[in-house]
């Protein structure tokens, strides 16, 4: 295939594993580059929104997520070219390890992408009591695939002097890599607290104008920048991609809704940008501040989000849950994935405590210690609903520590699992009138079905609310 317009630089920051420092990493990165006054671009490979969120406030720019399962290389390399910056920086953050997969082969790993890419890795080591195999795990890398274009290595959780000493040498000497940088540890002190599903968001961290400034100074000095962007400019020229993406029907006049505070920040810039692009008129609303729905939407999405966290403060907000409940009844089309079915549900039990949710759905959740759904998604919609049609197969991802609790007969769904969990017995996309409520998580990319679902349920909505005029 043809290269595809101007070049665009990149580098994918890759690891040994979870928790190498790849956030970090990236995000250093990508604050280091727009202080020389370059424009940066964040993507995150993978299903995820809370590094992507990271992402997103390092560079001021939306993150887009990259992951051939979803997507498929084609639609890798055409979400790549859709949003890449053509000058500045194209960061691309890695998930797991560099060839970490769905399978012993790594199908869709980072590997899949950086070399779909043609994008040069940086690769971070987290050299806790490591010397020598530090070099060694990087040789690995190296030799399992040479179509992988490992760039160069970046030390993380570095001991001290002697320790920094050793580890360049072996990696130098053993793997003819450059060293980087070198990030120290930082005993008692991390710059972004994680939880039960990773890093606390940014919109919950508090001080992020303390925190820019304490990156900067983290990585000045220690973090190669000028020799990391001088490798991304090497990057060639992209393969142009199938485009995937399919014309949405018509949203124009149509108002809807999404819930978007601290609780509800996982929605992807896709997504959005989908109902956006129809016509219709997106509007922001808080289940934490507002004090209920305004009247004349045509629908509502409610994305995931931590509620269990922010469970004091929405159960205490009467006023808006009983306006969900009411709207719920009268029939408007509510779209909640993940979060969204936890406000949705009559309540969430989690550390000893039970908080009162909406009660549109006739069962309550429990937060688990152990992840309750984890990895990628597939459902077959072979139910009534009231946003896709039967014969429908619908692929995605779910990462939840919650479950269902029924309060009696196990509720009605739409779909079964070809892949995953879901939300019962093999199921999922629990229906309750025009009430859609599951675990799995949709992209509009990958599932172009979901925007055009949601409008056409909008429609029906807002064409039932319309006045009916007579001629005298």
């Amino acid at each position: 295939m043809p290269n595809s317009g101007p070049v665009r630089p990149r580098v994918v920051v890759a690891g040994l594993s979870g928790d190498a420092g790849k956030t970090l990493v990236a995000v250093g990165l990508a604050l280091a580059a727009r202080r020389r006054g370059l424009p940066v671009c964040g993507f995150k490979k993978g299903p995820d929104y809370i590094d992507a969120a990271w992402l997103r406030w390092a560079t001021g720019e939306p993150a887009r997520n990259l992951d051939s399962f979803l997507m498929g290389v084609d639609g890798v390399r055409a979400q790549f070219l859709r949003h890449a910056l053509p000058g500045g920086l194209n960061v691309i953050e890695g998930n797991r390890g560099l060839y970490d997969g769905v399978d012993a082969a790594g199908t869709h790993s980072t590997a899949t992408i950086a070399k779909a890419l043609r994008a040069p890795v940086v690769l971070v080591v987290n050299a806790t009591k490591v010397t020598r195999t530090a070099a060694a795990c990087v040789l690995g890398c190296q030799a399992l695939d040479p179509d992988v274009w490992i760039a160069g290595v970046v030390l993380n959780h570095v001991g001290g002097g002697r320790h920094e000493r050793v580890l360049r040498e072996a990696v130098e000497n053993t793997c003819r890599l450059p060293v980087l940088g070198v990030l120290p540890k930082i005993p008692g002190e991390t710059f972004m607290p994680s939880r039960h599903l990773g890093l606390v968001p940014p919109e919950e961290h508090g001080d992020c104008e303390t925190l820019e400034r304490r990156m900067h100074q983290f990585v000045a000095g220690r973090l190669a920048v000028d020799d990391i962007l001088a490798i991304a400019r090497q990057a060639p020229g992209v393969d142009a991609g199938c485009d995937r993406r399919a014309e949405t029907v018509s949203g124009g006049g149509l108002k809807i809704g999404y819930l978007r505070d601290a609780a509800f920040t996982f929605y992807y810039p896709d997504n959005l940008e989908a109902i956006e692009a129809s016509g219709a008129r997106l509007v922001p609303i808080s289940a934490l501040a507002d004090t209920g729905l305004p009247g004349d939407l045509d629908a509502l999405y409610v994305g995931g989000g931590f509620p269990e966290t922010h469970a004091a403060r929405l159960t205490a907000n009467q006023t808006f849950l009983a306006s969900l409940r009411d709207q719920a009844e009268a029939g408007l089309p509510i779209y909640g994935e993940c979060g969204g079915l936890m406000l949705l549900s009559r309540g969430i039990a989690w550390r000893g405590a039970f908080s009162p949710m909406a009660g549109v759905l006739p069962f309550s959740v429990e937060m688990c210690v152990q992840p309750q759904g984890h990895g990628y998604a597939e459902m077959l919609v072979d139910g009534e609903n009231p946003f896709f049609q039967a014969g429908v197969t619908l692929t995605g991802h779910e990462f939840h520590y919650s479950r269902i609790v029924p309060d009696g007969d196990v509720p009605t769904t739409a779909c079964a699992m070809r892949r995953g969990t879901g939300s019962c017995a093999g199921r999922d996309g629990i229906v309750q009138k025009n009430v859609w409520a599951s675990y799995t998580h949709l992209h509009a990319v990958s599932s172009p079905e979901w925007a055009d679902g949601l409008l056409r349920a909008a429609r029906r909505h807002a064409e039932g609310r319309r006045p009916i005029s007579c001629c005298a």
